[in-house]
């Protein structure tokens, strides 16, 4: 995987889409690894699906099914009308 800046302290990976792994759950895995890191803290806003996007070259469904994955393991929390936060 290729390291990109996103921003001071937290480092985007590329997502394989020739890889057996959803990318889907490729993301999620990402994400979960930067909140368990604290490189996404507790109560910090996640980016948004269209950030997530761009960042990580992906689909809208992508970026929107890998945040269901985080909501459902109790990862993160959305708040409506602000964005989805770490919890």
């Amino acid at each position: 995987m290729v390291a990109h800046a996103w921003s001071r302290s937290v480092t985007i990976m590329t997502l394989d889409s020739a890889g057996a792994t959803p990318l889907y759950e490729q993301l999620a895995e990402i994400l979960r690894e930067q909140i368990r890191t604290r490189k996404i803290p507790p109560n910090r806003k996640l980016p948004s699906v269209k950030a997530l996007q761009q960042q990580y070259g992906c689909a809208q469904g992508t970026a929107e099914h890998a945040i269901r994955v985080l909501k459902a393991e109790g990862l993160v929390k959305p708040v409506k009308g602000k964005g989805v936060y770490v919890i």
